[in-house]
């Protein structure tokens, strides 16, 4: 394993410099043109992190995970190497790797890294982790990812070939049966029933064995496929979790609390981040932090004072003292999830949806026929419907229940915000798409109104 030369790092930092200066945030150029000329290159860096690292993958909430778990890594007092902007295959690594090295050593304890999930079974051998934390499988992005069994078979590869500790959902079957004949593995998951859902929604993602191939019997759904499971043909059951949730108070965008219990201590945590998925999302976290020996008050600690990562129930007040919450929107079951939080809201809503179909959102949006964007029958205001695909957004909340007279739709960003802000004077709620997101941010930092995430 050969390290990277210090003319090949120059060279790289000189893109990176390049690549913001022309505003394309340069956080995988760099990486990129690293890796062409040292293909080792994430290898023999991430091997000088005098801690090890971690990894976090998941279709929803990686990025939200990894920056809650980054937060209680640095309040338990390490300095903590991590992809803060959400880069999350080689390339993003290796940059996050490249502006953290100095000379022939590396600023910092121990890395944590947010891998895109396809991308998790070429990276850990790479990064060669103490931990992997594995939330949960959904479908998503069908055109890239393919079928949920292909990813699930890439993770399951990924962990039969790393000899890091195992954290999983105890509540997705997908993903807990990775810990089979892992007696080490960690697992997570909630214990209250009074946060469940009805029952499994209209277009579940995983409702059968991994084991056997025959449908599961669910006892306690919470979101998606994610519950309390059993398969009547062979007997497999949903492990026992470690770390847990119970007693959970959903407050609408404002917040969550729960009682977390992590198997030696139970601490009631308050967090500012919204939804029944962001308290999955703090116990992996919490759960990883726990398989790198941090103590459990310190834990506790950090997840209250967790902030939302950047597009991910971000709230922004604008120079005219509008308020902007933004709830990144992305495949069926964080829609619906979204969704569900905002039915929470007192009063009526005023949203900015914006659906695009670029590479990186899945061309195909018939995604949003799977969300249950019925519940937002009945407490919307007025909608604009912005993006690639404004109309389909439209079509789609109209058949939702949305009154008609209450949707615009302005495709271009810059119009549609500017509507939607003039609309009203309480919170916009904007429920962009991933690529829609970047647009919006972008557009607002623009502005003055934000500051640029890269």
């Amino acid at each position: 394993m050969s390290s990277p030369r210090t003319s090949q790092i120059a060279v790289a930092r000189l893109v990176g410099r390049v690549a913001r200066m022309r505003g394309s945030g340069g956080t995988s150029a760099p990486g990129r043109v690293l890796l062409r000329m040292s293909p080792g290159a994430v290898r023999a860096l991430a091997a000088r992190l005098p801690q090890g690292c971690a990894v976090v993958s998941a279709t929803n909430g990686k990025t939200t995970t990894a920056t809650m778990a980054a937060g209680v890594l640095s309040a338990a007092g390490l300095d903590v190497v991590h992809n803060a902007t959400g880069a999350n295959m080689a390339g993003g690594i290796a940059s996050t790797l490249l502006d953290a090295t100095h000379g022939d050593e590396i600023q910092g304890d121990i890395g944590l890294f947010e891998v895109d999930e396809a991308w998790l079974d070429r990276l850990v051998g790479e990064l060669s982790p103490r931990a992997i934390a594995l939330s949960n499988l959904f479908r998503d992005q069908l055109d890239r990812y393919g079928e949920l069994e292909t990813l699930a078979d890439s993770w399951a590869h990924a962990a039969a070939e790393s000899p890091a500790r195992l954290v999983l959902n105890a509540d997705d079957p997908l993903v807990a049966y990775l810990g089979a004949g892992r007696p080490d593995a960690l697992y997570f998951g909630i214990e209250d029933p009074a946060a469940a859902a009805p029952g499994l929604g209209h277009a579940v993602d995983a409702g059968h064995c991994r084991r056997c191939g025959a449908p599961l019997a669910f006892d306690v759904v919470y979101l998606g496929h994610l519950g309390h499971y059993r398969c009547p043909a062979c007997g497999l059951e949903r492990p026992r979790p470690t770390v847990t949730a119970r007693a959970i108070e959903l407050r609408g965008v404002a917040g969550a609390s729960f009682t977390l219990d992590t198997g030696e201590r139970s601490e009631r945590v308050d967090l500012a981040l919204p939804g029944l998925y962001n308290v999955y999302n703090a116990l992996a976290a919490a759960a990883l932090a726990l398989a790198l020996d941090v103590d459990p008050p310190a834990i506790a600690a950090g997840l209250r004072d967790a902030r939302p990562a950047f597009g991910r129930a971000e709230r922004l007040v604008l120079s005219g003292g509008r308020e902007v919450r933004i709830l990144l929107i992305k495949n069926p079951v964080g829609a619906s999830e979204v969704a569900r939080t905002l039915s929470l809201e007192p009063g009526t809503l005023q949203l900015l949806a914006v659906l695009n179909d670029r590479i990186a959102d899945g061309r195909d949006v018939s995604w949003v026929w799977d969300a249950d964007f019925e519940l937002l029958a009945g407490h919307v205001a007025h909608a604009v419907c912005a993006g690639t695909r404004a109309a389909d957004m439209a079509t789609r909340l109209q058949y939702a229940g949305v009154a008609a007279d209450a949707i615009e739709v302005i495709p271009d960003i810059a119009a549609a915000l500017d509507a939607a802000v003039a609309r009203g004077d309480g919170t916009l709620f904007a429920l962009p798409t991933y690529t829609a997101m970047l647009d919006l941010r972008a557009l607002l930092a623009s502005r003055g109104e934000v500051e640029s995430q890269w």
